[in-house]
């Protein structure tokens, strides 16, 4: 679902302003020189991980745990210094996990940007596979561009469709949204032909607002950084776009109407080269 070479990205009218003030923006932070400080004394944070379990119904309990592995937000380019990449990929490789899970936000910038990422996308190889769904800082830029250098990487970009893992795990599908605002979501399109236990993927939380009444096991997001800057307690002092974002800043959140959301804080920093009561995590969720 690729928009061919050419056209334009699927953010429309918020590309060209974006662009303008990114390219403002990223020229202020000195071709990445302010996010090198800010990463040599700890002001992107200290990268962690953050572990969940889901329990299944009976009915549906797997043959094994199967450990998915997600991350998100990662904004190459000058904001983000690649060292928190570095920090990042030794997590996963430790972890060994069957799955991981991309949510978005490859890039802040131009798309070019996300070549900081392949050659460690690449050389991490989880059994099940790497299946990704596009933020909204992608789509206002080559989309593209990025699909195809991912998927040289070995990862699958999932735009409003659903993706069967391979068994033991064949009733578990992972079913990936397109960003709620600068995509074009489908909520129909992105469960059909879903198995009976399913992982929604998605950008930001407020695709919960397109699922046009289908049902999820356990959903992932990204979007918020937890805030980026937040109060001592992780009151976050700014929010990006979007309704849900306050109320599902971070952690997780059993629905009442449906599965769970587990919200990451993501990887990279967006705008500034900062985070503050707000650190980068990978977030390692064990399901059976």
């Amino acid at each position: 679902m690729t928009l061919p070479p050419g056209k334009a990205p699927r953010g429309g009218r918020q590309s060209r302003f974006r662009h303008y003030t990114e390219t403002l923006m990223n020229a202020a932070l000195l071709g990445g020189l302010v996010a090198w400080l800010s990463y040599r004394v700890g002001l992107h944070g200290r990268l962690g991980v953050t572990r969940y379990r889901v329990a299944l119904p009976p009915e549906r309990r797997l043959p094994r745990p199967l450990k998915i592995a997600f991350a998100s937000d990662f904004h190459a380019g000058p904001p983000t210094h690649a060292g928190i990449f570095d920090d990042l990929f030794a997590r996963i490789d430790a972890e060994r996990p069957d799955l991981l899970l991309l949510g978005g936000d490859y890039v802040h910038g131009p798309a070019r940007y996300a070549g900081a990422l392949c050659a460690a996308l690449a050389a991490c190889r989880p059994p099940l596979g790497k299946l990704a769904v596009f933020g909204n800082h992608d789509l206002i830029t080559d989309h593209g561009l990025i699909e195809r250098m991912f998927a040289r990487a070995g990862v699958r970009m999932l735009v409003n469709r659903a993706h069967a893992l391979p068994a033991p795990f064949d009733a578990v599908s992972v079913c990936g949204m397109d960003d709620p605002w600068t995509g074009v979501p489908d909520g129909h399109a992105t469960f059909a032909g879903a198995g009976p236990t399913r992982v929604l993927l998605m950008h930001a939380p407020d695709g919960l607002l397109r699922l046009d009444g289908h049902r999820f096991d356990v959903g992932f997001a990204g979007h918020t950084h937890g805030g980026q800057i937040a109060a001592a307690d992780g009151t976050p002092l700014v929010m990006p776009r979007g309704p849900l974002s306050r109320p599902f800043h971070y952690g997780r959140f059993p629905l009442h109407d449906n599965g769970e959301l587990i919200v990451s804080r993501g990887v990279g920093c967006s705008g500034i080269p900062v985070r503050i009561n707000a650190d980068p995590e990978l977030v390692i969720c064990t399901m059976q």
